[in-house]
Formats: structure tokens, sequence, C-alpha cells
């Protein structure tokens, strides 16, 4: 039996509400335009809700368009970038199913036809309203007539086309689900890729969150070759929710958690996880990875990777990428602002302000003009406080074991001993490899100068926290600042506990160097888009334990993602197999490091089972997924 699938136009189709558009065109510098504005999404929420009848919405917002013939041909150049992606992602499914696709809109043909014909979509399987100009071209009404300008129209509609199969009815509204209720549906989509209305989901048969879901269901060949709910995101550590909305927009089913797990709550709770988003709390410890049955990749929602093993990630095929710029100039802000801070005192003044004590004198307190500032640690973060801290007078010097470039007039040093003897100010920014551990001891604070400014945003463990107490106390470290610990709480309801409570002229930070709203939003950005990146596409551009590949998206082809431990003879045999089974290879990318082999192979549509398994089979395989 043939099966037919009727679809709405506004925000299902296309990503946004016609008219809504329409009006921000035709309404454009007259004084009403943001109240009209407001109550045309009042009224199409309304309408879509089944709350008031669809003519009355339909009329009222018309008479509060002012709209005309003129405006029709911008109003189409920007909905035809505004397809939902997903149905962008499909353009062959419309161009091989164009004898069962229908378009039925309560919208307007004057500009969804243009757009729908694109899509490979029969204009006589376009219907929709018709507006009525007057003599001038202003937009007077509409076509009463039509049934699609009254409740129940779409299903009106159905009935009179008569299609002889199953029906299937994929929209965001209630006069969608109008035709289910009718009788005259196999199955109701309540499509929610752009728009969530809860009454509707509630009456829905699927709650589709892209057109792949809906291809899935139906067993139809989509962009992608699994259903993107279906992916389960774990965010723990309060991750920024332009990430959470990022990964939702997508279609992924998100979880979020507002702190950290130990190491048995996420054993237990990776379980069935797709993807992990955290932050640098949360330990992805050996165990963790062992009950990560499905999980694909890991999103450090930060700089640092060193709370991930990431060695067990990589062997076991799960891909981890974090942001290792997003976040730097925060950091760096925050480090002259301390420096200032320290330099001056103004810490301890402003503690006895607070007490009613006034100490209005400049002992101790020195400008930072001129002074040394040591940076143990070039990276990002170093090499950018570099740049900022000269611009401000600041005389420059960096230790780092790997060889960097030097940025302005900094110095580089010879030995860590050089840097310590010399400087004025030291500030830490290295990673939290273990061979960093207590890197600044006793040994090294004895190296310091008298009345050392000292400070740490790097790593808790990379300094001995009692030598350092006992340096503060000693008036050998005149001021320190402290952003990291070695313990740390879990969450903002666990107590802080740690030995520099109390000290003087020590400013002590809940690790927040990279906590500002730019910054955590950056974040929220990036690692997302990476993530997605490699699920839609198999990029690993950025990633921190695989092979860095940037990939195309491939049409009209499937995309075979095969990771394996590098060992010799696995591409071999690999392509052995396409021979084999005479696949034609439309194009190949491998890359490889120490460990594993990364290896994409695009070929064309045509393929069996047996490929699939027997290339799954392949010694040393790690993973294998077929993504579209």
């Amino acid at each position: 039996m043939d099966k037919y699938f009727i679809i709405d136009f506004d925000s299902t189709l296309t990503r946004v509400e016609a008219m809504d558009l329409l009006a921000t065109i035709s309404l454009q510098g007259l004084p009403q335009k943001e109240a009209a504005e407001k109550r045309i999404k009042e009224l199409t929420d309304l309408g879509m809700n089944g709350e008031i009848s669809f003519r009355d919405s339909l009329k009222e917002r018309l008479l509060l368009l002012e709209a005309h013939e003129a405006h029709l041909s911008p109003l189409i150049d920007l909905l035809k970038k505004q397809v939902s992606k997903s149905f962008e992602r499909n353009k062959d499914f419309f161009k091989k199913y164009a004898k069962s696709v229908y378009v039925i809109s309560s919208g307007f043909k004057e500009y969804i036809t243009p757009i729908v014909t694109e899509l490979g979509i029969r204009e006589s399987h376009i219907f929709a309203n018709d507006l009525l100009f007057d003599d001038q071209g202003k937009v007077n009404g509409f076509n009463e007539e039509n049934p699609l300008s009254r409740d129940g129209g779409k299903a009106e509609i159905i009935r009179k086309l008569d299609l002889d199969g199953d029906i299937y009815v994929i929209g965001d509204g209630h006069n969608d689900y109008e035709i289910k209720a009718a009788g005259l549906a196999n199955k109701f989509y309540a499509f929610t890729e752009n728009v969530s209305r809860e009454k509707v989901m509630e009456k829905a048969d699927h709650i589709a969150p892209s057109l792949e879901e809906i291809l899935f269901e139906n067993k139809i060949n989509s962009a992608f070759s699994y259903p993107k709910n279906r992916i389960k995101v774990l965010l723990l550590e309060n991750v920024h929710h332009k990430g959470v909305e990022l990964l939702e927009k997508e279609g992924f089913t998100v979880e979020e958690y507002p702190a950290g797990l130990d190491e048995d709550e996420l054993a237990e709770k990776i379980k069935g996880v797709s993807i992990l988003g955290i932050r640098s709390k949360t330990q992805v410890t050996a165990k963790v990875l062992e009950n990560a049955n499905r999980l694909m990749a890991i999103g450090a929602f930060c700089i640092g990777t060193n709370q991930i093993d990431l060695e067990t990630a990589q062997e076991k095929g799960i891909a981890v990428f974090n942001a290792p710029f997003s976040n730097t100039r925060s950091v760096v802000e925050l480090a002259i602002g301390q420096i200032i801070m320290l330099t001056r005192n103004i810490f301890d003044k402003s503690v006895l302000m607070h007490q009613g004590k006034w100490d209005k004198s400049a002992i101790g307190s020195k400008e930072i003009r001129g002074k040394k500032l040591g940076i143990i640690g070039y990276g990002n973060i170093g090499a950018q406080l570099s740049v900022v801290a000269e611009s401000i007078g600041l005389d420059v010097c960096y230790y780092d074991l790997e060889e960097k470039l030097a940025l302005g007039n900094a110095n580089k040093m010879g030995s860590l001993r050089e840097l310590l003897e010399t400087s004025d100010i030291i500030s830490l920014h290295v990673d939290g490899r273990p061979e960093n551990k207590n890197i600044i001891g006793e040994k090294e604070f004895e190296l310091m100068k008298e009345g050392v400014i000292f400070i740490n945003l790097s790593r808790g463990h990379v300094v001995d926290i009692q030598a350092l107490k006992t340096n503060v106390e000693s008036g050998k470290i005149k001021g320190c600042a402290v952003d990291v610990f070695p313990e740390e709480p879990k969450s903002n309801k666990d107590p802080f506990e740690s030995e520099l409570k109390g000290l003087p002229n020590t400013i002590l930070t809940p690790h927040i160097g990279g906590s500002t709203e730019e910054a955590q939003e950056n974040i929220g950005n990036f690692v997302p888009n990476r993530i997605m990146e490699y699920i839609n596409t198999g990029t690993t551009t950025n990633s921190v334990n695989f092979p860095n590949l940037t990939l195309p998206r491939l049409q009209n082809a499937h995309r075979l993602i095969h990771i394996h431990k590098n060992v010799p003879g696995i591409i071999a045999k690999i392509n052995q197999l396409f021979a084999k089974h005479e696949i034609n290879i439309a194009g190949q990318y491998l890359k490889t490091n120490e460990k594993i082999g990364y290896v994409i192979t695009d070929i064309e549509k045509a393929y069996s089972d047996d490929l699939i398994k027997e290339l799954r089979a392949i010694d040393n395989t790690i993973k294998f997924r077929v993504l579209y």
C-alpha cells in the first residue's frame, strides 16, 4: 500500500511563521510595529493551539499586517533561507517521493509555492489559502471560499484528495492534528524541530524532533542513518543554557544534572548515554568508561581535559572535545585584576573597611608598572596574559617545557629556577598532567624573591598548599590569589575547606577563572558544535584524543566510519571488502595517531547488510557506524 506524507508549512517545513516575517517587513518604520508584531504572534499561537478559531486568528492577523504585494518578494527571499534544517538535508526524499508528498497549509500560496517547489514538491500537490488585493496592490483579505481558511479545512482537503494508502501528517499545530482526529490519517507526527507546542504534542502519535526521525520510523533512507532523539545526552555541572539549547535543537534527548557525580554515580548514570558533557570537577575514569556502553563523544565544557582518562576513551573509540580558547580572556582578566589588587594591598584594606577600620596608608602599596611578571606555562592563557600584561607596563618573562614563540617583548627563561629568582609576580598557567603535581613546593618558594606576588589559576594539585601557607605567613609571599584547589566541593551546597582560609592578603575564589557570562556562552557554543560536527559528518577537528580530520557533508552517498587499533593492514582489509562486494568508493579519508586509526569511506548508495557485518568483524575494529 502506498504511503502519503502531508506536511505543514509554517514552523514545520520552515523554521518560522511566514506571517511573523511578513509583519517585520510590512510594518517596518510604522509606530505600531512592536505592538502589532506581538499581537500577531499571540494570535498565531492561539490558533495553532486550537484556543480560538483559525478564521478569527487569520482575519485579525491580516488586519494588523498592513501588507502589500510588493512585500512578497522580500518575504520569499527570507523564507528561502529559513527552510528547516532537516528538510534541507533530505531534498533527495522529496524528489524520490514526489508523488507521495503534499504540502497542506493555512498560509498563503503566494509565498509558499516558490519555496516548496524548490525542494522538488509538485505544484499540484500544494494546497494553501489565497490572498486578495485591492487595485493598489494592498492585501485586503483572503478567499473565504477556500476550505483552508476555516477550522477543519485541512481534513476537508484530504477528503477531496481521496488518497488510496496510508496517510502520515507532519505538523506543529492543532489544525494538523484535526486530520487524524477526523479519522483521515494513520498517524500524526508533532514536529518539534522549530517549535514545541505542549497541547499539540499531547495529541500526537509520535513526537518528531527532525524529518530523519519520521523517515527512520517509515524505513526510508534519510540524510542520517539514525533518529537523533535516540541519542541521549547527559550534561553535568550546570553547562551553559546555550549548549543545552543547541543540542536540543539538533534533536538529541538531553538530560541535565546541576552538580558533578562521583565515580560510582557516574558509572551507573553513563549507561545508555551517547554524549557526555562535563566541566572541570567530574572525573571520567576508566571505571566510568567501562560502563559507557553507547558513548560516542565527551565534551569538556572547559579548557582542561585531565579529568578525563583520554587513553581509555581513545581505546574505546570515544572522541573527546574541549574549548581550548573560549575562556582564555576571562582567566587573563582575573589574573590582571588580582595582580593589581595584591600589589596595592587592596584586598586587606577592603576587609578592614568592612570591619569599620580606616587604614589610609601607602605603605606596601605599589604600582605594577615596571615590575617583572613571570608566567609559568605559555599556552593559550599564558600567552594572552603576556600580551595584556605588557600593554599595561609589566616586564614579562615566561618558562615552558615546550618551545613557544615569544609574543611582544616577552623573554623566554632558560629554566624555571631563573624565572623564580627574578620575578616580582609569578602566575601559574600549566595543565593538569600528573607530572605537574606540586611543581611549586617549598624548594621553589625558597628560590623566589622576598615579597613576591603568587597567583595560581591553573590546577589545584600543582602547588604544595602547606608550603604556600607557610610562605604567606612568613611574609616571603606578600600576597597570593588561588582559584583552584586539590580538593573542591562537588556543588555550591557543599562546604569549602582549605588551609589557606584566613591568610593575610590572600584572595580565594571558587574556581571561577573562566566563569564569566561571555566565556560560558562561548564554550556553550563551541563544544556542542564540535560534537555535532563529529556526529553529523565524522569531523574530528579539535578533538584532543582522535586524529584530526575535517570532512565535507556528502550528497548521494553513504559515509562509513571505521575506528580501529593502529596496526598494519586494516585499510587493505577494508578496501578488499569493498572490492569483494563491488562497491565503488567515492572518497576515502584516513588519519592515525600512535594508538588508533580513523578511516572514513564514502561509497555509492547500493550496499548489502553483509558488507556492514564484515566491516564490523575486521580484527582490531574498535567502533564502526554508518553515518548516512
